[in-house]
């Protein structure tokens, strides 16, 4: 009866919630279930799958260009997760101590605004803007005496430029979380630091970057749950002059997948960037000890 009577209670939250377990159930773990029945199979499109136990998995960890493109990803998201939650937060820490108001919107405006671009958009452009040709870089060099560079196809600055490509994009969702976080941290704690004699970096350094260690605990999680989930910017970036360099693991299932309709074999790497996302994300979490 009080099972009943709560169930009827609380019957409108579990409506609302609804149509979220609808989507999650259908698009996110329907696919992780069939996707790891194809994996042990020779998938077929047309005529009946034939079962092949562990053979897609053998085959995945005895194929070089596998490991080749799991070093990519390896390289490219440890990258990505470092300066991605250290760089904006010294961004946030920077703009913060601006006093010009309309100067500091402006400046979180600036800074926030390639987030909204798609990656179609953001890689169209920094491409023409390292064009050899009518790049604003290598103009800028062609000025001063010096010779262009085809940046995109040099493999020595492939890595480096997709990493700080990305950076520039995402450094203003995370900058914003990090100045939210200051905007909350109680300003008596300031006033009591002043009046003890400390100066803005002593304050900084004291009281403002401690209390946003929570917040650099969850950016790091969501950067290392996000880490294998590079295609995009890769699809959009990629050359076959670099990608020896830059093919990521999720771009390897696509041309397994999709383009050479190794359906099977693709599961199989789909399976493993899933239980290697799970579990290092398991480990992120236990050794910056994040608790909800």
């Amino acid at each position: 009866m009080n099972f009943v009577r709560k169930l009827e209670q609380t019957k409108m939250l579990y409506l609302m919630i609804l149509p979220s377990l609808l989507y999650f159930s259908i698009f996110i773990y329907f696919s992780i279930v069939n996707g790891t029945i194809i994996s042990f199979q020779n998938f077929r499109f047309v005529g009946k799958s034939e079962f092949v136990g562990l053979k897609n998995y053998l085959e995945v960890f005895s194929t070089p260009g596998f490991w080749r493109v799991f070093k990519n990803t390896v390289i490219l998201s440890s990258g990505n997760i470092i300066l991605t939650a250290l760089v904006p937060m010294a961004l946030a820490l920077f703009i913060n101590e601006i006093s010009f108001s309309l100067w500091k919107r402006f400046l979180q405006t600036v800074v926030y605004l390639p987030y909204l671009f798609s990656w179609v958009v953001v890689g169209g452009i920094w491409i023409f803007l390292l064009s050899p040709d009518v790049g604003f870089i290598n103009v800028f060099r062609t000025l001063l005496g010096m010779n262009p560079i085809y940046f995109l196809a040099k493999e020595a600055y492939a890595r480096s430029i997709l990493i700080g490509v990305n950076l520039w994009k995402q450094a203003g969702f995370v900058c914003i979380l990090y100045l939210a976080s200051i905007a909350g941290i109680n300003p008596e704690l300031y006033e009591a630091a002043m009046i003890d004699g400390a100066g803005g970096f002593k304050k900084t350094l004291y009281i403002t970057i401690p209390q946003l260690l929570d917040t650099l605990k969850i950016v790091l999680l969501l950067n290392v749950m996000g880490a294998f989930k590079l295609f995009d910017q890769i699809y959009v970036m990629r050359n076959e002059v670099i990608a020896q360099k830059v093919d990521v693991l999720m771009y390897y299932v696509y041309i397994k997948g999709l383009e050479e309709f190794k359906m099977g074999y693709a599961a199989a790497i789909s399976v493993v960037i899933f239980i290697s996302a799970l579990i290092l994300t398991l480990i992120i979490k236990r050794v910056i000890k994040y608790s909800v």
